[in-house]
């Protein structure tokens, strides 16, 4: 009896029977509020995906800081990174949890990196932190992730900073 189910599964697999069982949710991102206060470099954009289409409910933060990046080698290192980063609008104090890494987002270089949040209230938050720049200007995108996995929505969340959503924005606001 288990030999045969185990061929019945086989072929009901084979003939597209559990494919939607192994198909992973395609994001779905949708723009809300900027929830910070005003600080000097203005209201940025905020998008969220649920949890049902990401795995975990994810939300981006992202902001231009005209000129205010290293002209020279643009954020090429962790340092540069995390003088750009802006978990200072969450209050929360992150902690590294891997290196950072070269990203790519269109015509622009750039790093990303994982954090660990630390909340008196909740566990399980973590964080990226994304900066890319064009000549001096950088964009930044602060991800907040409410499990403790950050590196595993990275790549669509690069993927959805290289969406003409983006791009378009990114475009206005750099003044390109």
């Amino acid at each position: 009896m288990k030999r045969n189910t185990v061929i019945a599964a086989v072929v009901a697999f084979g003939m597209g029977g559990f494919v939607g069982a192994f198909t992973p949710n395609q994001p779905v991102w949708s723009e809300v509020q900027w929830p910070f206060p005003m600080d000097e470099w203005g209201k940025g954009k905020a998008f969220r995906c649920k949890a049902a289409d990401c795995g975990a409910e994810v939300n981006v933060y992202i902001r231009a800081k005209i000129g205010f990046c290293n002209c020279t080698t643009g954020v090429s290192d962790d340092d540069e990174l995390a003088r750009l980063s802006d978990f200072n609008l969450m209050g929360d104090k992150p902690v590294v949890l891997a290196p950072g890494h070269p990203i790519a987002v269109a015509w622009m270089k750039g790093r990303s990196r994982s954090y660990a949040i630390a909340h008196p209230f909740q566990s399980g938050r973590s964080a990226l932190s994304v900066a890319f720049n064009d000549h001096c200007d950088a964009v930044v995108a602060t991800v907040v992730v409410t499990n403790d996995q950050p590196a595993t929505i990275e790549p669509g969340v690069i993927e959805f900073l290289n969406s003409k959503t983006i791009l378009s924005w990114a475009e206005v606001t750099l003044g390109l």
